[in-house]
């Protein structure tokens, strides 16, 4: 079995301390999970101002999720903006209570919002195992690329942090069905509520959708700290009787 935690929270814009303090107190209740899934730059909202606000490796933001994991002696995740030989990520970490991390940095840059502009692009996913399970790791408009997303290494649990504003929320309920549907895992959403100072407004509607599509949880327009626990008997049970990913398309992906 996997517990899993997913935190819909408000952020505070370009304001670490405050969304330190605020995820802090609505972690304090939680008292034995696996994993704890937190939203895209958790630490800041999804801001471009990647020069004044990035951070080393060794930074506070590190620090904290370090000191997060292991007090809940679990598995901390969600995304931050870091600067690495002088280029800026959008990067999701994943932070062990041992304080071990893995990082992924965020593949497809939302160029709408010009993400691009101020972020490089990541070239490689990221895939862990924790507590018996594959999990992979991806960060909100990785959502709409399918190719990215792809099963080809049997994992478990597909898991996207976001920061998915009100007016697309419909395309975020409709891709989180269709990427667990064609990956046969169960997928993860975990996004933001409120509003930035940038005037976009989040409605939540973080979810867990089972391998068959089906939605274990949904919640909408709160904020809301939810606890699940996956079994993984059904899944294998499934993809043995409906072994669709046997006929799945080979092909390479070339980072540009």
């Amino acid at each position: 079995m996997l517990r899993i935690t997913t935190v819909q929270a408000q952020l505070f814009w370009e304001d670490r301390e405050a969304n330190f303090r605020h995820l802090e107190t609505l972690l304090a209740p939680l008292r034995e999970t696996d994993l704890i899934i937190l939203p895209e730059m958790f630490s800041s909202g999804f801001s471009m101002n990647s020069e004044k606000l990035a951070e080393q490796m060794n930074g506070t933001t590190v620090k904290w999720l370090q000191f997060m994991a292991s007090e809940k002696n679990a598995v901390i995740t969600g995304s931050f903006i870091a600067v690495e030989n002088g280029n800026y990520y959008n990067r999701l970490i994943w932070v062990q209570p041992d304080g071990n991390f893995h990082v992924y940095n965020k593949r497809h840059l939302f160029s709408l919002a010009g993400e691009d502009k101020f972020y490089t692009p990541g070239k490689k996913r990221l895939e862990v195992e924790w507590k018996g399970w594959k999990i992979c790791p991806l960060i909100c408009y990785d959502l709409r690329f399918p190719v990215w997303s792809r099963n080809d290494t049997a994992f478990d649990v597909l898991i996207y942090v976001a920061n998915w504003p009100r007016p697309r929320i419909q395309a975020w309920n409709t891709l989180l069905t269709a990427r667990a549907i064609e990956n046969q895992c169960f997928t993860i959403g975990v996004n933001r509520v409120g509003n930035d100072a940038v005037g976009n407004e989040y409605s939540g509607n973080s979810c867990i959708t089972d391998f068959a599509g089906n939605t274990l949880y949904k919640a909408a327009e709160v904020e809301d700290v939810f606890t699940i626990t996956l079994e993984k008997e059904g899944l294998l049970d499934f993809r043995q009787k409906l072994p669709f990913l046997n006929d799945r398309d080979d092909f390479s992906i070339i980072s540009a």
